[in-house]
């Protein structure tokens, strides 16, 4: 798989996310907290833009008039209709056996790791201070 650099960790505060295109794919990249993960933007239900979507938590009862609020902000829920996906696994809340979000790994990288392109050119010594998400495709 191909790094890509999309974004410096500061561009994407806890809680938010960003939308990026690499090689012509648009891709929502979310940070939960300071680990990052990124998904297609593309809801499979209808294709609705996630990035638009609203960050919710998970809401579970095992009995009923009693519910337990959990994983704030870690489900994205589709603008259009309401779908709701887990953005750590890219699975459905709806039906996660058969639906999910193509999701890709995501790593985080000291700048003076990253190498761009084939050819080599004079270089002089730099320091570098901040880090960068990648996205591999």
């Amino acid at each position: 798989m191909a790094k890509h650099v999309v974004a410096a960790v500061a561009e994407i505060t806890p809680g938010g996310r960003k939308l990026v295109d690499v090689k012509g794919r648009p891709i929502v990249v979310f940070n939960l907290g300071g680990e990052f993960f990124a998904l297609s933007n593309r809801c499979p239900h209808r294709g609705g833009s996630l990035c638009h979507g609203k960050l919710v938590g998970l809401v579970e009862s095992s009995t009923p008039g009693e519910y337990r609020y959990s994983r704030r902000g870690e489900i994205i829920r589709c603008p259009w209709h309401s779908w709701e996906f887990d953005i750590r696994t890219g699975k459905s809340w709806c039906d996660p056996a058969r639906l999910r979000i193509r999701h890709y790994p995501v790593s985080v990288e000291a700048g003076a790791q990253l190498v761009e392109g084939p050819y080599v050119a004079e270089t002089f010594p730099v320091t570098v201070e901040d880090d960068y998400v990648v996205v591999e495709i």
